[in-house]
């Protein structure tokens, strides 16, 4: 049987968040990608595309990258060409971490945070991470492989306490 459905095939996250102020520490976050192999998805990633990385087969790409809140509109965003991914690779988690350098941040402390997942125009996912105000990394998306061409979405909204390093070991584990 034959579907009309063809999955997710390259999308958008795309992160805004205000800079502090009043001499707070500094708001930093950064969206971070972990690639899963088809023969353990829930076992350690094989890659990390973040800030200072990317894809080796340039597959997810970290479009822009902004240390502190400031400018208009998108702050950062990744794209994810799901469809040219290797067969090897069966799962893709989105998150976000915020740096601790400055002193301990919290979604919560951070001002007008909106995270979207788009597919071209349109959007499929749009969140304030209020429901993870009191944590310092969270999991925003998971795309699954059903078959060789079909990519499926599914919003994957979760809560860590943990730092950047830390985060991208667990964000993938199964729940």
């Amino acid at each position: 049987m034959s579907t009309l459905n063809k999955g997710v095939a390259k999308v958008e996250v795309a992160l805004k968040w205000d800079p502090s102020t009043g001499g707070g520490p500094v708001h930093d976050l950064d969206i971070i990608a972990a690639v899963y192999p088809t023969a353990d998805p829930y076992g350690e990633p094989v890659y990390l595309v973040h800030f200072d990385s990317r894809s080796p087969d340039g597959t997810i790409t970290l479009n822009r990258d902004s240390r502190t809140g400031q400018g208009f509109g998108i702050d950062e965003a990744m794209t994810l060409e799901l469809t040219r991914l290797s067969p090897d690779y069966a799962r893709v988690v989105v998150g976000i971490a915020i740096q601790q350098s400055g002193g301990p941040v919290t979604f919560g402390d951070v001002p007008n945070t909106k995270v979207l997942v788009r597919e071209g125009y349109e959007e499929l996912d749009s969140d304030d991470l209020a429901g993870v105000a009191g944590a310092t990394a969270a999991t925003i998306a998971e795309f699954v492989r059903e078959d060789a061409d079909t990519w499926r979405y599914r919003r994957l909204l979760h809560g860590f306490d943990t730092d950047p390093q830390s985060f991208s070991r667990v964000m993938g584990a199964r729940r």
